[in-house]
């Protein structure tokens, strides 16, 4: 039978070192870095919670601390809000249910399988959804749904497991996971035949890249549980889920929508660009200033 059963938990992969945004992450973790005025774990959170996910699992690292403190009350900061009658709405989407936040820490950096693997003892026997924070995922300007939101909907036509994607060129491929595709669902669902991490270009079997967004059934912790190393020398989250392909659903939802790199340093400042070039408060500000840079 396949399972349909809610998708009320979600994963977020927070314990990485941010390497190449050094020295800016020596002291702060590289999700909390912001575009503009959210730092990125709060667009993924943001995400998770349109599609009516309830709690929020952190695997975290050393020197995170401020990523939970984020979600947390900030007694000092809210009570002199408060006194100088300063709206507290900024404060709004930085506040979780109590209880919803749980973390776990993943103790040595062994790859994202590992890090997914950390908090099974959290997931249990209940289908889950995966967010990489550094992966920002906008939906389209038309204000469509984001991109956890059409998988959890995607999720309640088919069940099974499900990963999002997004066409790149052939060039790219070898820095991401590559799909198989197999039939075609309906508009923008696919069913998964195959998965490969990192292939070389010849390799590749389509150039649908694996854009950060996952929801899987909880066996996938079993599979990782005697999971080797694999690209990279790293426990491979794609590596988990390609064995399981033939035994379980497996579906890829391209996104409707756009996705920013923000791990590289490039995505970083488009992210930050695009964002504010859609801002009210800030886009003809924004608009004239970046003419006036290049000389425009």
């Amino acid at each position: 039978m396949i399972s349909r059963k809610p998708i009320r938990k979600a994963v977020f992969p927070v314990a990485g070192l941010g390497t190449r945004f050094l020295p800016a992450t020596k002291a702060i973790p590289k999700e909390m870095l912001p575009i503009i005025d959210r730092p990125l774990i709060q667009y993924a959170v943001d995400e998770a919670r349109e599609a009516g996910i309830e709690q929020m699992i952190f695997v975290t690292g050393r020197g995170k601390v401020s990523i939970v403190e984020h979600f947390d009350m900030a007694y000092e900061l809210e009570k002199t809000m408060q006194e100088r009658d300063k709206s507290m709405q900024v404060l709004e989407s930085t506040r979780l249910t109590p209880g919803n936040l749980v973390t776990v820490r993943q103790q040595v950096p062994l790859g994202l399988g590992h890090a997914i693997w950390c908090a099974r003892a959290i997931v249990g026997d209940e289908p889950f959804a995966i967010l990489l924070p550094d992966e920002l995922m906008i939906a389209n300007r038309d204000g469509g749904p984001g991109c956890m939101k059409q998988m959890v909907e995607a999720y309640g036509e088919v069940g099974g497991n499900l990963i999002s994607v997004l066409e790149r060129p052939r060039e790219e491929l070898s820095s991401y996971g590559v799909i198989a595709p197999g039939a075609r669902v309906s508009e923008g669902l696919t069913e998964v035949t195959g998965l490969v991490e990192k292939p070389r270009i010849e390799d590749a079997p389509s150039n649908l890249i694996i854009s950060g967004r996952y929801i899987l059934q909880p066996e996938v912790m079993r599979t990782l549980e005697g999971q080797a190393a694999g690209a990279g020398g790293e426990i491979q989250l794609t590596d988990a889920m390609a064995q399981m392909i033939g035994s379980q659903p497996f579906h890829a939802v391209t996104f409707a929508g756009r996705r920013f790199d923000c791990g590289s340093k490039v995505g970083f400042v488009e992210a930050t660009l695009a964002l504010a070039l859609e801002r009210e408060d800030m886009k003809d500000e924004v608009r004239a200033m970046a003419l006036r840079l290049l000389g425009g």
